[in-house]
């Protein structure tokens, strides 16, 4: 749970740009396949 957290802060830390990048991985690998 505390990696959970750390990751929020670090998310609302890093700008927009990353975050969104992050949330593009995420959904990649959610999907199994990128691309």
């Amino acid at each position: 749970m505390s990696k959970g957290e750390d990751k929020k802060k670090e998310a609302k830390k890093q700008p927009l740009k990353n975050m969104k990048e992050k949330r593009a991985e995420k959904k990649a690998k959610k999907t199994g396949r990128s691309g």
